[in-house]
């Protein structure tokens, strides 16, 4: 199968997540996606209690639930080190080796890629489907992508992505101070935010 993979924090998953998914679902022919929540991530400071864990896996299963093709996959929960996607991806295609990778990231993550721990190691493990918002200079995004396959022999595809302008920290900011974050996630999630009251202590 052609499996997509999103990896993210997911605190909390928002439509632009969902909307990034399913175009990348329908634009390669995929089979699945799956969204991985990290436990750990090493590049953004996250809530690692069990609780708030809990609360991130549960809204995404909501999130999901009714999307067939949508998986919620927790593998990246499973340890409280840093989990890294060099290292993801290897044991990814450990485990399924039956399965096709596609991993997607933002444009801002493939100009920062060989910044990544074993960023090398990626390359061979999938092809990248690169998000690239309408409003991106696609000259310098080519030019980025160019350099990247003959340095490293990678396999990169442009993924068209919807311009939503909308963050994890905007929606977390909203609501802590009990303004509406209607239409920015599905229902279901914007539900249970409000009857569990997240983020209403948001961290320093």
């Amino acid at each position: 199968m052609k499996i997509g993979i999103m990896g993210g924090t997911f605190e909390p998953v928002h439509i632009g997540h969902l909307l990034l998914g399913e175009f990348a679902y329908e634009d390669f022919s995929l089979d699945e996606v799956w969204f991985m929540p990290n436990r750990n991530p090493p590049h953004k400071k996250a809530d690692y209690t069990e609780e708030a864990l809990r609360h991130r896996i549960k809204m995404l299963e909501l999130a999901t639930e009714d999307v067939p093709h949508f998986r919620v996959n927790l593998y990246e929960t499973q340890t409280e080190e840093h989990s890294y996607t060099y290292s993801t991806m290897r044991e990814l295609n450990r485990l399924y080796p039956e399965n096709s990778f596609y991993f997607i990231l933002g444009t801002d993550s493939l100009f920062a890629i060989e910044e990544w721990r074993c960023f090398r190691e990626i390359f061979p493990s999938c092809t990248i489907l690169a998000a690239m918002r309408d409003d991106r200079d696609i000259r310098s995004m080519q030019l980025q992508i160019d350099y990247l396959q003959k340095e490293y022999n990678a396999r990169i595809r442009i993924l068209q992505a919807p311009l939503v302008d909308i963050s994890s920290t905007t929606i977390r900011q909203r609501a802590q101070q009990g303004l509406s974050i209607r239409y920015m996630v599905p229902e279901a999630v914007e539900d249970y935010i409000r009857k569990h009251q997240l983020y209403k202590k948001e961290r320093a």
